[in-house]
């Protein structure tokens, strides 16, 4: 489980970053900054943990404790033509600084997760793996998962067939059969191979 260990021996204003959707065939690249608050209600650190071990209800609950405690969340993201103008990977480290510049109070130091820091004036350490790791960046990735997702099925009401609001725009077969047989939306990063494979 995630803790606050590199919060503590760090000290300061720490804002966890994580980001969401690198993978998908579809949709943005989204990132979340969470500064917890100063002491943690009773409960709320056993809600968190990396949002890929959560299920839908977990993670919903968690991000609404997290809201109810006075965690600062901001959110940042990156749209499919950024993505294809810098690549996923530059798309990434964009959506994170949009995300810490959103912060309605600044950071002393940031914990991203990942081995690539986002290009910060702020202080950072890069922790591969940080969701299981560390709390703020757990609760990061619960916010940019929850938030995407939410996106996602936003846009499959609009552009049914694809099944976006159960695979998020990931490759899954009902989403690859649907590229075949409707063609690709506006929302598809047509530069991704898997998805140029298709085609």
């Amino acid at each position: 489980m995630p803790d606050l260990s590199y919060e503590s021996r760090i000290g300061g204003i720490i804002a966890g970053v994580d980001e969401v959707g690198r993978g998908p065939l579809a949709g943005p690249v989204l990132a979340a900054a969470v500064i917890l608050p100063a002491t943690l209600p009773p409960g709320l650190k056993a809600l968190i943990d990396d949002s890929k071990k959560l299920t839908a209800p977990r993670r919903a609950a968690a991000l609404a404790a997290l809201r109810a405690s006075g965690a600062l969340i901001a959110l940042g993201a990156a749209s499919v033509r950024e993505i294809e103008t810098l690549n996923i990977l530059h798309a990434s480290l964009l959506a994170m600084r949009r995300a810490i510049a959103a912060l309605p109070q600044t950071p002393t130091h940031l914990l991203v997760d990942g081995n690539r820091p986002p290009g910060s004036q702020i202080p950072t350490t890069t922790i591969i793996g940080g969701d299981a790791i560390s709390l703020s960046i757990a609760a990061a990735s619960i916010a940019a998962k929850i938030t995407r997702d939410r996106l996602m099925a936003r846009l499959d009401a609009r552009y049914p067939g694809y099944g976006w609001a159960k695979n998020a725009g990931y490759a899954a077969p009902l989403h690859r059969a649907a590229i075949l047989r409707l063609g690709p939306t506006p929302h598809h990063r047509m530069g991704f191979g898997p998805l140029l494979s298709n085609s």
